[in-house]
């Protein structure tokens, strides 16, 4: 049997469900400020599977964008109030509702994103976890003391730092994790007393849409959030326009860099794309070693920024490795996202699909080796794993954000880690072994965000500091981290030594 039609054998199931149902998630409007127009600008949403319609939803236009935007304004001055105990509650309600509606969380991130069940389910855990711990930190946004008399003269005086929120904030979000993306922009924000305006992929606004009715029933003042699928020209504001005070993008580079530009006196913080790169050094353990690297290179089909792309092996372990990983590799199911038991499921849309053709096709005939895969229908890829890669092939340098890794051969550790740190992007890397010396070694010289040490790039938990240098963004995502980048200092500088009563009390 043929790679395409093994590809095609498990879409039956799909083409006979209720994926193939018109609109099986529903209608929905945008939710603009607690009300839910439906504009009649209606898009559908289509499984990337097999293309049926999954929801119909109205986009947001010009005027919904600026209700959106003036009721953000107003409900500042609310939620700038907000107790700490209370934003917590919200948050805590926001976390059980996911939990109990997780079920109908997971089917909806399988059908719009096409991402397979069992990685559903974990995303839809994660941003249960998200916003718990956002409920935690909205009672720990603390300030400081800071004595300031250090010169002659200044006796008795002290400063009081405190963190105050920043203001309305924009949320931009992907298709990739339609739920815990849109939660690390929503969770932060409201933790901090922020309102917030959500945008999410147009290929994947219903998880956000359901979000948003879990939010309104919490009590959060309902002019402080919207979701608003739009098209680009109706969502400049967002970007643009100074009630705004930040804006949260999560997207390719080329978009994030640009909309930076255009974002003027407003806070901007990015979060983009990588090419990740892993170590397995001659001390790794080699089995585990190939099983993470299996998992983080095909995880959700690549469609992950911190999906590991390339994986430079120590010559010592290298046929090892190679072996080991190869098998698990194969053994991956490809096919339906509803299926409890498969592992890769489809690429996005059709461009994606011919956009890796086009990028494996070219290193092939450059010289490159498949060793697996390589095989597609349609968005449907084979997990593919490639050696003899040149450094400026595309799959190499650029952000192929697909189930393509490439294997490279080392015997000297130093340009390992220098060819990890080549090129423009720099989100996460990483290392198995078990050499202090040398993972202090990489954490110095590979300039990225993060390096995961015994595990690979693609390993996130929803807390940790997470984000990028170079062309992969500025800022950290990750609830403290985030509420840090939503709030900003505010000084209260006190000279005890003021004599003579005040006019309060008198």
């Amino acid at each position: 049997m043929s790679t395409a039609e093994r590809l095609r054998a498990a879409r039956p199931r799909a083409a006979e469900g209720e994926a193939a149902g018109a609109a099986a998630l529903g209608e929905f409007g945008a939710l603009v400020a607690g009300e839910r127009p439906k504009t009649g600008d209606a898009i559908d949403v289509r499984s990337p599977y097999d293309d049926a319609v999954v929801a119909v939803v109205h986009r947001a236009g010009p005027s919904e964008i600026e209700a959106a935007i003036a009721a953000a304004a107003e409900a500042f001055e609310e939620t700038r109030k907000l107790p700490s105990w209370k934003r917590a509650e919200v948050l805590e309600a926001i976390s059980t509702g996911i939990r109990e509606r997780r079920d109908d969380f997971v089917r909806t991130i399988a059908l719009e994103a096409g991402k397979p069940v069992k990685a559903a389910q974990v995303e839809v855990d994660r941003a249960t976890f998200t916003f718990k711990v956002a409920a935690e930190e909205a009672k720990r946004i603390y300030g400081e003391v800071v004595p300031l008399d250090w010169l002659p003269g200044n006796e008795r005086r002290v400063g009081y730092v405190r963190r105050v929120p920043l203001g309305p904030v924009t949320g931009i979000t992907p298709f990739n994790f339609p739920l815990n993306l849109v939660a690390h922009k929503v969770a932060p924000a409201l933790a901090a007393g922020n309102p917030i305006i959500v945008r999410p992929s147009s290929q994947t606004p219903v998880a956000a849409l359901k979000l948003g009715e879990l939010v309104v029933e919490t009590g959060w003042p309902e002019g402080a959030f919207s979701v608003v699928p739009s098209g680009t020209e109706a969502a400049k504001p967002l970007v643009e326009d100074d009630r705004l005070r930040m804006l949260s993008f999560t997207g390719s580079p080329a978009v994030g860099w640009s909309l930076k530009s255009q974002a003027g006196r407003k806070k901007v913080t990015l979060e983009l794309g990588s090419n990740s790169a892993v170590i397995v050094h001659r001390d790794a353990d080699v089995s585990y070693a190939a099983e993470r690297v299996a998992w983080g290179g095909f995880v959700q089909a690549g469609q992950s920024c911190i999906a590991v792309q390339r994986v430079y092996v120590h010559s010592d372990v290298h046929e090892a490795f190679r072996e080991e990983f190869l098998a698990r590799v194969r053994a991956l199911k490809v096919g339906d996202p509803l299926a409890e038991d498969t592992d890769v499921g489809p690429l996005i849309d059709d461009g994606a699909a011919e956009r890796v053709t086009a990028w494996v096709d070219e290193a092939v005939e450059g010289g490159a080796e498949l060793l697996a895969g390589g095989g597609h229908d349609g968005r449907l890829w084979e997990p593919t794993v490639l050696t003899g890669l040149a450094d400026d092939m595309r799959v190499a340098c650029d952000e192929v954000f697909a189930p393509v890794v490439g294997l490279w051969e080392y015997s000297d550790v130093r340009e390992a880690i220098g060819a990890v740190g080549l090129g423009d992007y720099g989100l996460q890397a990483g290392i198995f072994t078990n050499d202090l010396e040398l993972v202090e070694s990489v954490f110095a010289d590979v300039e990225v965000g993060g390096i995961m040490v015994n595990e690979v790039p693609t390993f996130r938990v929803d807390h940790m500091p997470y984000g990028g240098v170079k062309q992969s963004g500025m800022g950290r995502e990750g609830l403290r981290y985030a509420i840090e980048e939503m709030t900003e200092l505010k000084l209260l500088a006190v000279n005890h030594r003021g004599g003579g009563k005040g006019v309060v009390g008198e």
